[in-house]
Order: C-alpha cells, then sequence, then structure tokens
C-alpha cells in the first residue's frame, strides 16, 4: 500500500467501494466509513453484475472488500482486505 502522502501529491481520489451486503469484512469496512462521515460510493457486486466484472477487469481478483480509488491524473488504485482499507481511511480521513 502506498503511503497517503502519495495520495495528497496526486490529489485527492475519488473513492468507491465494491463489497455485498452478507460479507462480514465487507461490514467492518462500511462500518468504518460511516463512523468517520465518508461519502463513498457503494458497488454492490452480487445485485449489479457491471460491478463484480469492473472489479474483475480493473483489480484483477473478484475479492471484496475491494477500494477503488480514482486520482485527478487519470490512475486507478485497487485496495483489498479490510483491514488495509480501514487503515487507509482512519490514516487519511480520521
Amino acid at each position: 500500500m502506498s503511503s497517503d502522502s502519495n495520495d495528497t501529491a496526486a490529489g485527492s481520489p475519488r473513492l468507491s467501494l465494491y463489497q455485498y451486503d452478507a460479507c462480514p469484512y465487507c461490514a467492518l469496512v462500511r462500518m468504518a466509513i460511516r463512523e468517520l462521515g465518508l461519502d463513498i460510493e457503494i458497488r454492490d457486486v452480487l445485485r449489479h453484475p457491471r460491478f463484480r466484472r469492473e472489479l474483475i477487469a480493473g483489480g484483477g481478483s473478484s475479492q471484496v472488500p475491494c477500494l477503488r480509488l480514482d486520482y485527478p491524473d487519470g490512475r486507478t488504485r485497487w485496495m483489498y482486505e479490510s483491514l488495509d482499507i480501514i487503515d487507509y481511511l482512519r490514516r487519511r480521513f480520521g
């Protein structure tokens, strides 16, 4: 995972969370998002197959949760693992 300073240098990314409701790891990330009061688009990979296809095509895996970071310069970063995502969100926005 790259450091927050790299995010700052590149500008603030637009965030999207790929997940599904019954996933306990996804629930942990959603709870952190609520606690931090963040407005992050939630993309349900089971209800919307196109989000699952985006996740596999972009991130290389269907694993959830996955945080997609779209930077103003056109780069996209895919972050897997609930604890890594929560740590990133808390350091960046907490």
